[in-house]
This record gives C-alpha cells, sequence and structure tokens, in this order.
C-alpha cells in the first residue's frame, strides 16, 4: 500500500495512485491554495496531507494527497473515488501551460520563480464550487465568507466518506443552493445582493458549467460568467483561478490586491488600472506573476484600520 498510516484505512479500503508528474511541484502551494479558511469543511490540510471532499459525476468522493520523492500519492473513498483519482495529475497543474512564460527581464520576479519552480496553476473543474465561493466572498471580510461557506456547506452538503481527519463535507450541488432559504442564507450572515445571486446563479448551474468549460479560453469564459446578474470581473476571475487554473485571470476589484502588486513590483501602492499595465508584459501569465508575489510574501505595511465584518442580522 502506498499509505501505510492504518488509520487512512480504519473506516473503509481506499482506492490508491501515485502521481509523478513530469515538472517541478509544490503540492501545498499549488493544491493547498484552494481550501477556504482554516474550518473549510471541503478541504483539511493535516500532517503533511491535503484532504478534499467533493462531488464527480460518478457520486461524492473524498481525497487524500501526500507528496513524497516519489511522486503524489493519492487515496480516495466513496462512489467518485475513481473519477478523483483522475482528476490528480489536474489538481497537480498537469494542464497549466508555462509556454511563453518568461520573466528574465524582471530580476526581482525571476528570483522568486527560481525560488519557487513547484507552484502551478490547480484546475478543479468544479465551477459551480468556485462560483458559489466567489460570491460568498464578494465585498466582505474573509472571516464572514469562510464562516457563511462552513455554515451552508456543513448543513446543506454531504459528509464526506472514508477515514477524514474531522468531518468533512461535499459542498451542495445546483438544486440544493437553489432552494437554500432566504432567512438561512441571511443568518448565514449572507448579504441579500449575495443571497438573491446565489439563488439565481444557481438555477442555471448546469449550463453555466457547460458553457464555461466548452468556451474556448479565459476571455470567452469571463463572458459567460459575467452574462449572470451579479457577476461582475472580480467574481469571474476567481472562479476561473480556482475552477481552471487560468494563468492570466486578474481579480480586478480586490480590495488590497492592485495595492500589493504595485507595491510588489515598484515599491508603490496602485489602483487598479495602474496593476493593469504593471502586468501588461506578461500578457496570457498575469496570475501567475500575482502567485509568485505573493509566495514572497507581500511586504507593503498596512495604512488603515483592518476593515470590520458588518453584520446585518437581527439579535
Amino acid at each position: 500500500m502506498t499509505f501505510t498510516d492504518a488509520a487512512l484505512h480504519a473506516a473503509t479500503a481506499a482506492r490508491e495512485s501515485v502521481y509523478r508528474p513530469g515538472h517541478p511541484l509544490d503540492l501545498a502551494a499549488t493544491v493547498g491554495m484552494l481550501r477556504r479558511g482554516g474550518t473549510d469543511p471541503t478541504m483539511v490540510a493535516d500532517h503533511g496531507r491535503l484532504w478534499m471532499a467533493f462531488r464527480t459525476d460518478a457520486g461524492i468522493a473524498t481525497l487524500c494527497l501526500r507528496q513524497a520523492s516519489d511522486g503524489v500519492h493519492a487515496a480516495a473513498w466513496g462512489p467518485g473515488a475513481g473519477e478523483a483519482l483522475d482528476q490528480v495529475p489536474a489538481l497537480c497543474g498537469a494542464d497549466d501551460d508555462l509556454t511563453g512564460f518568461d520573466v528574465s527581464s524582471h530580476a526581482k520576479l525571476a528570483e522568486i520563480a527560481r525560488r519557487n519552480p513547484g507552484i502551478r496553476m490547480a484546475r478543479t473543474g468544479r465551477v459551480l464550487d468556485a462560483l458559489m465561493c466567489g460570491i460568498l466572498e464578494q465585498k466582505v471580510t474573509g472571516m464572514q465568507a469562510f464562516g457563511a461557506w462552513r455554515h451552508l456547506v456543513s448543513r446543506f452538503g454531504q459528509r464526506a466518506p472514508g477515514p477524514t481527519p474531522r468531518p468533512m463535507f461535499a459542498a451542495p450541488p445546483a438544486g440544493v443552493w437553489h432552494r437554500i432559504p432566504s432567512w438561512v442564507l441571511h443568518r448565514a450572515g449572507v448579504q441579500p445582493p449575495q443571497a438573491r445571486t446565489i439563488v439565481r446563479s444557481a438555477a442555471r448551474g448546469d449550463s453555466i458549467r457547460r458553457a464555461v468549460l466548452a468556451a474556448p479560453d479565459g476571455d470567452a469564459r469571463d463572458r459567460v460568467l459575467t452574462s449572470l446578474p451579479g457577476i461582475g470581473p472580480w467574481t469571474s476571475a476567481e472562479t476561473r483561478i480556482r475552477a481552471l487554473g487560468d494563468p492570466d485571470a486578474v481579480s480586478v476589484g480586490d480590495f488590497h490586491l492592485a495595492h500589493e502588486v504595485g507595491f510588489a513590483l515598484t515599491g508603490s501602492r496602485t489602483d487598479d488600472a495602474g496593476m493593469l499595465a504593471l502586468l501588461a508584459p506578461w500578457s496570457g501569465h498575469r496570475q501567475r506573476i500575482i502567485r509568485l508575489i505573493f509566495a514572497n510574501g507581500v511586504p507593503e505595511p498596512r495604512r488603515g484600520a483592518r476593515m470590520a465584518p458588518e453584520d446585518h442580522r437581527n439579535r
């Protein structure tokens, strides 16, 4: 067995495989960025392993990944276990195309890239899950968004199979998101505009997924997503980054991103227009540049008070 820890097999037999990437891979930096906070019910980092719970066409699956010297060891449980194992290469960046990516003209970025050769763009293919995350994260603090995601997925999702380190859940399908009552969304801390966007988007969940996956490039996928009421460039970009591993998506409208990119590349803050101008030399790989900037740590000092969560719920 590739997983020698007996606890991993205590509950039910796992299907296993080893993925040997043909490129450098930092599993934590590539797949770990998909986790939505430390209490994400769909993803847990535990003692060097990444656990994920999600739906496949064959049914629910739990996937556990562990990086070792001979590759990425994967174990999966549930009716969707086979499909989950098939998705491991894409999760680990096998579809990530670095053609045309060149930072040799920028000494700082070149050094960061040299130190972090294993950062790849993960692709989950789970458009609806990424879209729901993005909607919940619109115009609120991370604490609020992650709390709402945890509350709703734990209540309306499906319990993950296998010996997970804590109870885990796969996010609900579109039909369940669509039927969540407005008062439940409200009690989860979801603001009314986001609640309406969740319901409208979920009503078209399957057609959105098909259209996004069929679109030939990032611009076409952006047009599909932003055609939905309540979905703007920021939510579209966040969805494409997580579900499709889009190496060029830029989350325009983010509260901090433009300042941090500007500071990292020039030593000064900038706005969205300035950020796009700075990233223009790396068109096609702008998200990859952002990932490198964050891998290096963001040195910009915070100048204002921390944004306080707003709570409009009745007590």
